[in-house]
């Protein structure tokens, strides 16, 4: 498996190889021992699945804050999205900026997205499911949200203005300069 660090370097893209023949191909997405001989140690404790009939749909900008703060690690099964992470760690030097990636089906990489980051992602094909594993239990009460096209974000987003299929919930999520206190504070 390969590891590349994005703009901001705690995010990353890791590569799993394929090995492909005529009946189709095997691929090994996940390894504790492999990844962590290179650094990456993390440990999962639940998988999401999810499956989005639209093209330009956008899930996020979601986290969950403490004390069920989730690092993800995101993969494409079909179709592809684009998939940002938006770094909201309170003095961190790369505050309020973004790192995303490409991730589809073809490609079989996946993104990295750790704890004290947003995370959300726009489908640029239909029919795509997305499956992701997270670091912390979904806990309800823990979840946050900012608006998906915050202007202070800038998110180039690959979707036409008012093509995007949202949740309510993600329409009505507040700007990151409107939040009360951070979510997170930098190590």
């Amino acid at each position: 498996m390969t590891i590349q660090p994005l703009q901001i370097p705690e995010v990353k893209l890791i590569t799993p190889p394929k090995f492909a023949d005529s009946r189709g191909f095997f691929s090994e997405t996940w390894s504790a021992a492999k990844l962590r001989a290179q650094g990456f140690d993390e440990h999962f404790v639940q998988d999401n699945h999810s499956y989005s009939a639209a093209k330009g749909t956008i899930r996020g900008l979601h986290c969950q804050v403490a004390p069920f703060v989730q690092g993800k690690l995101v993969r494409v099964v079909r179709g592809a999205i684009w998939d940002v992470a938006v770094d909201i760690r309170h003095g961190s030097p790369t505050y309020g900026q973004w790192a995303a990636a490409e991730l589809s089906a073809q490609n079989w990489a996946q993104l990295w997205i750790p704890g004290g980051f947003l995370h959300g992602f726009c489908t640029l094909e239909p029919d795509t499911e997305v499956i992701y594993k997270v670091t912390a239990d979904y806990d309800k009460a823990s979840e946050r949200a900012v608006i998906w096209n915050d202007p202070d974000l800038a998110l180039p987003w690959p979707v036409e203005p008012g093509a995007e299929a949202l949740s309510d919930k993600d329409k009505l999520a507040p700007k990151l300069s409107e939040l009360s206190e951070p979510w997170f504070t930098s190590p």
